[in-house]
């Protein structure tokens, strides 16, 4: 189960898609005054260089944010929630050359208001990637407004929900599931776990990310979200990306992943839409290519 490492995948198009996505719903999410619960259920290491052993094993950031920044050099019209998540790659790299991405512990944080007081609550099981992401959060000196634990965050989850009140008394939680979905029990996990969440918290917003591939979990996981939501009369948004094959025929690896969101921001869809709209073409190669954004 420890064999998944995200740095051999950090920057990759699947990337792309994710990050983006959590940009855009905390933007829009923090619209409103009073303070989040933010919670990442497998976290990896929080950082990751582009210019590394791990991540020039697999060489899959050239066909994510390094082609996605290549392409856009002279872009004139940007949409808002493609820029909102080039303007965090960018804080990540001063220099203006991309060797550090940041995941999805770092994007939160950047993102947080400390006067609403957000709080981050970052799980990963993984041994040596939960000590680096200790040694990286130190960095930060966030103090309280980060916790770490070493442990298994589907389970860990059910303890932080609902959330406490923030200091106007509302609550208020975003949750991130982007397990490795390497162990098939993966798939199962993520839909009992988002089931659980929508009966302790039902209005708080969900995010998760899944593999397309070859598999019947796979293809029925946003499926079956869809229908946790609809039975808890909640709205959904669901995102695809699909970069295609090689000119030879070949994947290489995942081609394409998706995105799952249960109570996204009223105004997600129409940001995320012109975001895709442009990222699908930039990304695609080869035959197979496609991408999608619909809503409940």
């Amino acid at each position: 189960m420890f064999s998944y490492r995200h740095a051999f995948h950090a920057g990759n198009h699947a990337d792309v898609l994710k990050h983006m996505t959590l940009v855009a719903t905390l933007k829009h999410l923090m619209h409103k005054e009073p303070g989040l619960t933010l919670i990442d259920t497998h976290a990896g290491a929080g950082l990751y260089r582009l210019d590394g052993d791990y991540s020039e094993t697999g060489a899959e950031a050239q066909y994510g944010i390094f082609k996605l920044l290549t392409a856009l050099e002279n872009h004139t019209a940007i949409p808002e929630a493609l820029q909102d998540y080039l303007d965090v790659m960018a804080h990540f790299n001063p220099n203006g050359k991309a060797k550090i991405y940041p995941g999805s512990p770092f994007i939160i944080h950047h993102l947080m208001r400390h006067a609403a007081r957000d709080r981050l609550k970052l799980f990963e099981m993984h041994p040596t990637d939960a000590k680096t992401l200790a040694s990286n959060v130190a960095q930060l000196d966030a103090g309280r407004a980060i916790m770490i634990a070493r442990e298994d965050g589907f389970e860990s989850l059910k303890k932080l929900l609902p959330p406490p009140p923030s200091a106007t008394g509302s609550r208020r939680a975003m949750v991130l599931m982007d397990p490795s979905y390497e162990i098939k029990s993966d798939y199962g996990k993520v839909t009992s776990t988002i089931q659980d969440c929508l009966k302790r918290f039902a209005t708080g917003t969900y995010v998760v990310w899944y593999p397309i591939i070859a598999r019947v979990e796979a293809h029925d996981l946003p499926k079956r979200l869809k229908t946790l939501a609809n039975q808890a009369q909640k709205s959904w948004l669901h995102a695809t990306l699909s970069i295609g094959r090689h000119a030879d025929g070949t994947t290489a690896g995942l081609a394409a992943s998706g995105m799952v969101v249960i109570n996204p921001p009223f105004s997600l869809k129409d940001k995320l839409r012109e975001a895709i709209d442009v990222v699908g073409p930039v990304l695609a190669r080869g035959t197979g290519h496609s991408f999608s954004l619909e809503h409940s």
